[in-house]
């Protein structure tokens, strides 16, 4: 079975701390896959509002994700303090894809992560274009 590839970006422009909570472990006492996915969009939410925006409003637009995908790199434990690096990469006309790389406080990598984000209205329900404004400042962050 092929297994999914990532290319993490050269920099990442953003990093923020996520504690491992006990409700994020599983049955296996480790950081369970749907607690990293959520870290993902913790990450993503903090990441969003250091350039001053929302999920909600990117310049006028929402956010909807049309993919994610996650590599395990090794385990996360109660009490670990994650390091998370967030990176915009790959604008296209709709959207933008960002990456994830998160490590424990002893810097053992845990998780690569990309998410595809695409620009929605909510009020319409469609698809609409990634704003001029918000991909000039993607692409410098």
């Amino acid at each position: 079975m092929a297994r999914i590839q990532l290319q993490l970006p050269a920099k990442f422009s953003f990093q923020t701390e996520i504690p491992v909570r006990i409700t994020d472990l599983n049955y296996g006492a480790h950081l369970g896959n749907d607690a990293l996915l959520s870290m993902v969009h913790e990450a993503r939410v903090q990441y969003l509002k250091s350039l001053g925006y929302s999920e909600l409003n990117l310049e006028g637009a929402g956010l909807i994700m049309a993919d994610s995908a996650i590599i395990y790199k090794g385990e996360g434990f109660y009490g670990d303090v994650l390091t998370v690096k967030v990176a915009a990469a790959d604008l296209n006309k709709y959207g933008f894809d960002l990456y994830y790389h998160f490590s424990n406080q002893h810097g053992k990598e845990i998780a690569h992560a990309k998410t595809g984000l695409l620009c929605f209205d909510y009020t319409t329900r469609k698809l609409m274009a990634l704003p001029e404004a918000a991909a000039e400042k993607l692409s410098v962050s």
